[in-house]
């Protein structure tokens, strides 16, 4: 048997009163993955354990089976993976968004989602005036990119800017929490005060801001950590893998997990994401892979923005532009093809950011008994035969071991 788990990020949510308290997984016309739910059996996953923070990094790695409580190690070395940047042991890691301050408060974790074009350049900009021996900026996609500090110390508190939008910048600066890590912290905070000055005349931002753009006005470092000691797919389950997806945080997962890593033309990680080329690309994968892992990325970023006519149209082109061609696709295989849909965590768009609350998952193996679920969201799942699930036991339910 081959396996597909087809990840939709964040894409579980609170009852929303605009939606008559409805979800968006309960709002959206989703008929393919109903009729997925109605063919296999449902539950919830707690992705996240409850002392680790709830993060992609650490959802995705659950998803895949993995003991994050021992591997965690943040968000940052597993970008830097993806990107081919060699960490050495003592080397710390982190993620370095491009954000907007406006009014002295965090506008946006994203600066409007600006392109790798203009990105690139203000990394760049910011490599020569702040760069050198002990730091290093690392050029990503959009907003997102990696910061290393030679010798740095992780006992730091970060704060996510996705996490706390409308939040003045000078509240959540890094924070110290052991002596040891003073020098690391003082370098961090630095870099995000010059980093001001520099972005704010550049010309990259001089236009954007002609443009009636956000501007990429600051840097901001968070999920810090070391290369982490992962074993593959191959060593824990006997099985080899792909993953496709439009995010550096995914690829790098994968990098350690020993999957292959498969870029697909268009991927962007928003709602105008190439489903239909990234749906192809996985089907095609499972004919060489035992599993893939198919990451879609719209729904979070949706949810992030708060933008709940997005999530719900977000969740809606996931149907019907991914999910139904591969049950299509996967239908006519002459090996059977297990499918899994799950979201990593929930975004609530009330929020704007992760939480640790369960998510509902459905495994579909063919020639199993379904349960007596027929529809897929949040409260139905809660009649599903898995019950609550968590750690490894999502994967081994999946693979059937």
């Amino acid at each position: 048997m081959k396996y597909i788990i087809i990840l939709g990020d964040g894409m579980s949510d609170y009852p929303i009163e605009k939606l008559g308290n409805k979800t968006p997984l309960m709002a959206a016309n989703i008929p393919n993955i109903d009729k997925l739910a109605k063919m296999g059996r449902t539950g919830k996953f707690q992705t996240v354990p409850l002392e680790l923070p709830p993060g992609s990094e650490v959802a995705n790695m659950a998803v895949l089976g993995y003991d994050v409580r021992k591997l965690y190690q943040g968000r940052g070395v597993l970008e830097a993976a993806s990107m081919g940047v060699e960490l050495d042991n003592d080397d710390l890691a982190m993620r370095c968004n491009l954000i907007c301050i406006e009014d002295g408060k965090i506008k946006n974790h994203s600066a409007g989602h600006i392109d790798s074009e203009e990105s690139h350049q203000l990394i760049d900009a910011l490599n020569k005036e702040l760069g050198d021996d002990l730091v290093k900026f690392h050029k990503g996609v959009s907003y997102r990119h990696l910061l290393v500090i030679k010798n740095g110390r992780k006992e730091i508190k970060l704060t996510p800017p996705h996490d706390v939008p409308g939040t003045p910048f000078k509240d959540v600066l890094p924070v110290s929490q052991h002596r040891d890590a003073d020098g690391t912290t003082k370098i961090l905070n630095d870099l995000i005060m010059r980093s001001h000055e520099i972005l704010n005349n550049h010309p990259v931002n001089i236009k954007r801001v002609a443009e009636g753009k956000d501007p990429a006005n600051s840097v901001w470092f968070w999920s810090a950590g070391y290369k982490p000691e992962m074993k593959t797919l191959q060593e824990l389950y006997g099985k080899t893998g792909a993953v496709i997806s439009a995010v550096d945080l995914l690829y790098g997962i994968g990098v350690y997990a020993g999957m292959e890593v498969i870029h697909v033309e268009g991927a962007t990680g928003l709602y105008t994401t190439n489903y239909e080329g990234k749906a192809k690309a996985a089907v095609d994968a499972l004919k060489k892979y035992d599993l893939v892992y198919l990451h879609i990325e719209a729904t979070d970023e949706a949810g992030h923005e708060g933008d709940v006519d997005l999530k719900i149209k977000a969740l809606e082109y996931l149907d019907s532009r991914a999910v139904k061609y591969v049950m299509e696709e996967t239908a006519k295989m002459d090996e059977p093809v297990a499918i899994a849909i799950t979201p990593d965590h929930a975004t609530p768009c009330a929020l704007r950011t992760h939480t640790h609350d369960p998510v509902p998952f459905i495994i579909y193996r063919p020639g199993e008994e379904p349960d007596e679920v027929t529809e897929y969201n949040e409260d139905s799942v809660e009649k599903g035969s898995y019950g609550l699930v968590k750690d490894d036991e999502f994967i081994k339910a999946l693979l059937g071991i």
